[in-house]
């Protein structure tokens, strides 16, 4: 069973950072996100075999925010011409290659940051998610500084050492 609220509370800045690069209009788009969000609470049933929700928050959005447009653009027939088309279809098309890319980088650091040790992942996420100084870090893990940057160190290493594999697999 899928927690709606923690979903919309971890997602709902990513999606509208994400919908800004489509509009302009703010309201339009809170509309558009909201409506994602009601839509898969009610087919929450129906989504039952969905893999990547997240993914499937991000495409169902940019879908909305088309389904928007052409429902409140009225544009001329002499206004629509081919290059404006083809141009529509290149942006859609970017920005779904974009998040796919960026899906599969954010899959693979996954997999890598599960491999290093507890304390690894806890010096990489309080430098780099919290953004912490290395003082506050020493305080944090009861480690002196160079305990710290040497930690760093070997975090960053491994994670290099396991992107590196994934890439010499491919």
């Amino acid at each position: 069973m899928i927690d709606f609220t923690s979903l919309y509370d971890a997602n709902i800045d990513n999606l509208f950072a994400f919908g800004s690069r489509f509009t302009t209009d703010r309201e339009m788009l809170k509309d558009c996100i909201h409506d994602v969000f009601v839509k898969l609470f009610t087919k929450r049933e129906a989504l039952t075999n969905v893999c990547n929700l997240e993914s499937y928050l991000y495409i169902s959005l940019r879908n909305r925010i088309n389904d928007e447009y052409r429902r409140n653009v009225h544009l001329c027939d002499n206004e629509i011409n081919d290059r404006s088309m083809r141009m529509i279809a290149e942006n859609e098309e970017y920005y779904a290659e974009r998040m796919e890319r960026h899906m599969a980088l954010t899959s693979s650091m996954e997999k890598f940051f599960g491999k290093l040790s507890p304390r690894q992942r806890q010096i990489i996420t309080l430098y780099y998610i919290e953004e912490r100084k290395y003082d506050d870090i020493c305080r944090i893990m009861g480690i002196n500084y160079q305990s710290v940057r040497n930690l760093m160190h070997r975090s960053i290493s491994r994670l290099r050492e396991y992107a590196a594999q994934m890439e010499a697999a491919v």
